[in-house]
Formats: C-alpha cells, structure tokens, sequence
C-alpha cells in the first residue's frame, strides 16, 4: 500500500524548474526530455548529454537507495505500446512533461498550456479504462525520506558546476562553447533526475494513482503537490531571472514565443497523454529509471530499456 508524500513531493517540485532555468540561462533552450531523445537519436550531442545526465542521475539514485524502480504492473505488449506512443506524440506535440508543462506554462505560453490540459485529459481517460483496479491508497506521509534528503543535497554539485560555467561564461563570444554546452546538458540532467526522484514522479504507480482523479480508493495527492510548487518556482524564474536573453556560453535563444495550436499539436498531445496513461511514465522518468534498474540487471532493465526503444521508434515514425 502506498502513502502519499505531499511534503516530499512539494520539496522535490521546488528544484526541478531550478534545473530547467539553468539550461535557459547557460545555453538559451528549453529543457524538453523528449526532444533530447528525439534529437539524441538522429546525432546531437548535446540532446545526448541531456539524455545520458538524467539516466546517469538514476544510476546516482539507485547507488544510493540500494535498489532499482518498482516493476511496470502492465503485459509486455502494452508496456511497448506506451513507448511507442509517448515517442509519437512528444514529436508531434514537440514536447512532453517537461518542455511544455514544466517550462512551457512558466512562459504562460498558450501552446503548452493546451498541450498540458489535452494530454492530462487523455491520460486521466487512460487510467479510468485501465488502471480501475488500483489498490487502495495508505495514511498520508509527512515526512522527508532520508534518501530523499541525501538527494537533495547531491543537486549542490551539478548546480555549483552551472554556476561555475555562468561565471566562465562572461566573455564568451557569439560562437557558441560547444564543450561546455554539453556540460551544461549533462549536469542540469543529473541535477533534474535527483530533483524527479525526490518528487516521487519516477514512480508509475503515484502518477497513475493521480491520474486516477479523487473519487477513486487509490487516489494519490501528492503529484498536485509537486506541480503547486514547481509551476510558480517556474513562473518567477522566467518572469524576473532570464536576463537579457542571450545564452551565457553563446549560440541562439531557443525559447519559443507563440505558435499556433494547431491540430498537430493537439493530436501529439492525446496521442503522448495515452501513452502516458498506460504505464504511467513519461520520458523523463522513463530515462531514470533505466539509469536505476541498470544498477540492477536483469528483467527490469530489460523492460525500462524496451520502452525507451518503442518511444525511439515512435519518434522516427512521426
């Protein structure tokens, strides 16, 4: 039985749009997961550096915890299925949890906002289907699990090396540091692992125990917690911190503005939001938590390692 764990989610909220801010600031670009694959995939070596941070990050965690993520409760069939589709829709929508919920609604842009609220949609529908079956939820937890304390302090040190780089990059010229852009990637990857898992968004089963909606036995809060902190967090950094929008290690400001919401959006959008509704886990957690069932072999790696080849594949079909 599983507890909620509003105050450690709540926590864990605070810093992951830290991490976000960091790479808007150092290298101009949104921090979509899904983009760092679908890029990572056809050759960019900096969507590889965000990709390798975040499953790196899960490696951390499982050292640390001394074990690996829960099992996927689903058949294998589905399980790829929810690949396959997160990988179609995060490429038609341009973006998943994190580009458009996480960074896209602190910009207040309208795209996101519609991306989020169609694939919230989806995936609540999702749930409602398949997931009815879902145990009970346990007395809420108030407390900060010692790991989760451990983790937080661990995010000082990809946070000093962004620091750091800031400070290298006062005089970089308008030729970007492609060196220590990817560095960027890799430590803000690492650092939004350790801030994920200390929300609790890597477990499949608290994801799908929200989406499951409050008239449901297995309703779980806590992931409400995590969005009523990272989202205002979010707003107040872009709103007062982005500088004079020039990435600090050179290139182009890669921030969006505007857009249509468009019909390819929108169908990227429920596409992704069904994916997600079926397994409970986006790109983001999908990535650390492969990075922790590595530390441990065997089935489960087998399993977070074919889901992320169906979202693979989804991406290159769309």
């Amino acid at each position: 039985m599983a507890n909620p764990t509003p105050l450690q989610s709540f926590i864990g909220g605070l810093a992951i749009p830290v991490a976000a801010h960091e790479l808007l600031l150092l290298n101009g670009n949104v921090f979509g997961i899904s983009g760092f694959i679908h890029r990572a995939v056809k050759g960019s070596i900096e969507g590889l550096a965000g990709a390798a941070g975040l499953v790196i990050g899960g490696f951390i965690i499982s050292k640390l915890e001394g074990g690996g993520p829960s099992v996927l409760s689903l058949p294998f069939p589905y399980i790829l299925f929810s690949g396959f589709l997160v990988g179609l829709g995060t490429k038609l929508a341009n973006g998943c949890t994190s580009g458009h919920m996480v960074c896209g609604i602190s910009r207040f842009s309208l795209r996101s906002i519609a991306a989020t609220a169609t694939f919230f949609t989806t995936g609540v529908m999702t749930t409602q289907v398949f997931h009815r079956d879902l145990p009970a939820i346990g007395p809420t937890d108030w407390t900060i699990h010692p790991s989760a304390k451990q983790l937080l302090l661990l995010q000082a040190i990809p946070l000093s090396l962004s620091a750091l780089l800031y400070t290298l990059g006062r005089d970089v010229p308008n030729s970007p540091r492609s060196t220590l852009r990817v560095m960027v990637y890799f430590a803000t990857g690492v650092q939004f692992a350790l801030a994920v898992r200390v929300s609790n968004l890597t477990e499949a089963s608290r994801v799908l125990g929200f989406l499951i909606l409050p008239f449901h036995h297995a309703f779980d809060p806590s992931l409400a917690f995590l969005a009523a902190s990272a989202l205002p967090v979010g707003i107040v950094l872009y709103r007062y911190a982005r500088g004079q929008e020039r990435p600090r290690l050179g290139g182009k400001w890669s921030i969006p503005k505007g857009g249509d919401i468009n019909s390819r959006l929108l169908i990227g959008s429920s596409i992704f939001g069904v994916g997600w509704g079926l397994a409970g886990i986006c790109p983001g957690p999908g990535l650390v938590n492969f990075g922790r069932a590595l530390t441990m072999g065997g089935q489960n790696a087998f399993t977070y390692a074919s889901w992320l080849g169906a979202l693979i594949i989804g991406g290159l079909l769309a």
